[in-house]
């Protein structure tokens, strides 16, 4: 497994969707998930040190954990089927060992209040983790075709895209403004 942190969470103005992009500690190594809106507020609201004046679900979710003498140990992102994201939770419940299945999204909103470690398998990072080129923004994994120039052109059109793609997002510094 590999230790990731929260990077950012964007959202792409155009479609208004949500992406939390989780960064490995130890490399240069990305993993990009699509989130909800109230996710993305979650992890947001978080990151920037604000508070909400009633608990939201996930500190609710935590403190419900804490007085039950539970202690989040970790979250996994465990699995991608199907282009779907699949995530537990890692609890020590009185010396007992306990994992329950979550959405990434909770997950990751849960361990920044928490302030517990988030670990991507290995596999998944394989098959949907983002290595990008020095100086570069990172870059989604290309499926290779056939030929290498076929590869070559294919990949500067990805490349191209993406960038774009990327930089059309906005850092939800200020999440809510609109």
């Amino acid at each position: 497994m590999v230790e990731m942190t929260v990077e950012s969470v964007r959202i792409n103005l155009a479609t208004q969707q949500r992406v939390v992009i989780l960064k490995a500690t130890k490399q240069e190594r990305y993993l990009f998930i699509w989130i909800a809106y109230a996710e993305a507020y979650a992890i947001a609201v978080e990151l920037q040190g604000t508070t909400s004046p009633r608990p939201l679900t996930h500190d609710l979710l935590k403190n419900v954990i804490e007085e039950l003498n539970a202690k989040i140990v970790s979250i996994v992102i465990s699995d991608l089927i199907d282009e779907i994201y699949y995530a537990r939770i890692v609890l020590d419940v009185d010396g007992r060992h306990v994992e329950i299945d979550s959405r990434p999204s909770d997950a990751i909103a849960l361990a920044v209040r928490a302030k517990t470690p988030i670990y991507v398998e290995e596999s998944v990072l394989e098959r949907a983790g983002v290595v990008p080129e020095q100086n570069e923004e990172p870059q989604p994994p290309n499926v290779r075709s056939e030929t290498k120039q076929e590869d070559e052109e294919e990949e500067e059109q990805n490349l191209d895209a993406y960038r774009d793609f990327i930089n059309s997002l906005d850092v939800l510094d200020e999440f809510g403004k609109d």
